[in-house]
């Protein structure tokens, strides 16, 4: 029996990291119930695709960064994250053959969506999809966060906002800096915790630059500001009041944050915060999501 063959449906799955996949599929959530919550006739069919197919693209995008991460030397035998190829579970072969799989299918599940939709969208998926591909050179030279930023949220945003109602709402992206942020801040966990075995390859990542305590302070930053800013859109009348049910993952952002203040204890005192950041962002949304209902089917 082959390699390839002997692995299971679960494996494959593991190998594109679901974990990280609120940072993806919780911008197109949160735009289809904003759109529906603002009173717009919302395609809740091309939602779900437009969700599906954004965790695929995701998904994708996560095995070719592996791919980059392992031959560039990022991901070692003594380095935290990512262990599928460098344990030798998988062959870089295999990955190559997953990632194209999954592209394959996402670019034909988006062609079909242009061509429900409109030529807009098109362009989105496009500078996404070269953003994802640019992505290992681009975190390699300190750019990843605006990456991250611009797949995550803006380009998700827009795009899903154009693909439920017909038009880009660029007022969905008064929703995009809190979620953006957070989405960020998995990042940003993993280059903070990394810095030293990113520096022996030659990489060179933001965390680099400002160093591990400027780091830190900006992971603060990305995973409480969103709590202020929400605040901030409820009190100016720009969102409804019961999104603030937001603010009861307060506490795990509280947590991450005492985590990586105490770096000084050693690095693996944060070694899985990225993770954490995913389920504060799984959290965060949800919240969000169900105060937008409450607002919707509840208040006048």
């Amino acid at each position: 029996m082959s390699k390839m063959s002997s692995h299971t449906l679960k494996d494959w799955i593991i190998a594109t990291r679901p974990w990280s996949f609120p940072a993806s599929a919780m911008p197109v959530m949160v735009t289809v119930f904003y759109m529906w919550m603002s009173d717009y006739e919302v395609n809740w069919l091309l939602g779900l695709w437009a969700l599906i197919n954004i965790v695929i693209v995701h998904g994708a995008g996560n095995v070719w960064s592996d791919i980059a991460d392992y031959r560039s030397g990022v991901d070692a035998t003594d380095t935290f994250g990512v262990r599928t190829l460098v344990d030798g579970q998988f062959t870089v072969t295999e990955f190559q053959r997953l990632s194209a799989i999954l592209n394959i299918i996402a670019v034909s599940a988006g062609i079909a969506l242009v061509l429900l939709t409109g030529l807009p969208l098109l362009w989105i998926g496009l500078t996404g999809i070269a953003l994802s591909l640019a992505y290992p050179w681009l975190k390699y030279h300190a750019l990843g966060d605006v990456v991250i930023i611009l797949c995550y949220a803006v380009l998700p945003m827009l795009g899903t906002s154009f693909i439920v109602t017909g038009t880009p709402q660029v007022h969905s992206l008064l929703l995009a800096v809190p979620v953006g942020l957070i989405t960020v801040a998995i990042l940003h966990a993993n280059n903070v915790r990394d810095i030293e075995t990113d520096s022996r390859v030659g990489i060179s990542t933001f965390p680099q630059l400002t160093g591990r305590r400027l780091g830190v302070w900006l992971y603060c930053f990305e995973a409480l500001f969103p709590f202020l800013w929400l605040t901030g859109l409820v009190i100016f009348g720009l969102v409804s009041w019961p999104m603030l049910l937001a603010l009861l993952a307060l506490p795990i952002a509280i947590k991450n944050v005492k985590t990586i203040s105490a770096y000084r204890q050693g690095i693996s005192i944060y070694a899985r915060l990225d993770e954490q950041t995913a389920q504060l962002q799984l959290m965060f949304s949800l919240l969000l999501i169900v105060g937008m209902v409450i607002s919707t089917l509840w208040l006048p």
